[in-house]
């Protein structure tokens, strides 16, 4: 059955598990797709671009947005609001795209409540808690009250690992960037429950 009506890929995974990484080698190999860019009330890191990275937004304005429902969704994680616009996921849906979200487990939950019939999910983690670690020290951008932190929301999210589609342990970047191109090139084929069930009624009347 063929389908224009684009697609959603959720990655999850600790902070450290190497989402972005992934996300940079694996967006040259699965055809047309959107990355959805969130908003943050969180500070701009040294090199973050607003509209490349994150839209930064002071609280106020998130808050306004929340009330006002542009956000596909939203969490508080690490003491700062992020969320997802749904108005630019909507547009690229109807362009045909493979819409890309690097969330949260809550921001997955929220993805999958709404449009649970065309995501696909995948877990990305660290062979181990002490490799995470030593990925979020190495890279020397968080104080270690924050890296307390994340470790501390990681272990929370591995508990949670079970609810996604797939699972991917990235050790080696290459071999987890070659599996996660697989899984979004399948995820291109799910159809939307409203199209198969139009399918279904024609299938019948002919």
């Amino acid at each position: 059955m063929n389908t224009n009506s684009g697609a959603i890929l959720v990655l999850s995974g600790p902070s450290g598990s190497g989402k972005s990484s992934l996300i940079g080698v694996i967006k040259e190999h699965i055809g047309d797709h959107y990355f959805s860019i969130s908003s943050t009330t969180r500070a701009a890191r040294d090199g973050e671009i607003d509209g490349v990275h994150y839209h930064f937004l002071d609280e106020k304005r998130f808050k306004q947005e929340i009330e006002d429902d542009q956000f596909l969704e939203y969490a508080f994680v690490h003491g700062n609001y992020y969320g997802t616009s749904i108005a630019p996921v909507k547009q690229a849906l109807k362009d045909g795209k493979l819409v890309i979200f690097d969330i949260d487990v809550q921001g997955a939950d929220a993805v999958k409540h709404r449009m649970g019939d065309i995501t696909t999910s995948v877990f990305i983690t660290t062979p181990s808690l002490s490799t995470l670690k030593k990925r979020l020290s190495s890279r020397g951008t968080d104080a270690q009250d924050v890296i307390d932190r994340r470790l501390e929301m990681a272990c929370r999210e591995i508990s949670r690992m079970s609810e996604y589609d797939y699972i991917v342990i990235n050790d080696d970047l290459d071999h987890a960037a070659k599996i996660i191109i697989r899984v979004a090139l399948a995820a291109r084929l799910k159809v939307p429950t409203l199209q198969i069930n139009e399918f279904v009624q024609q299938w019948e009347q002919s």
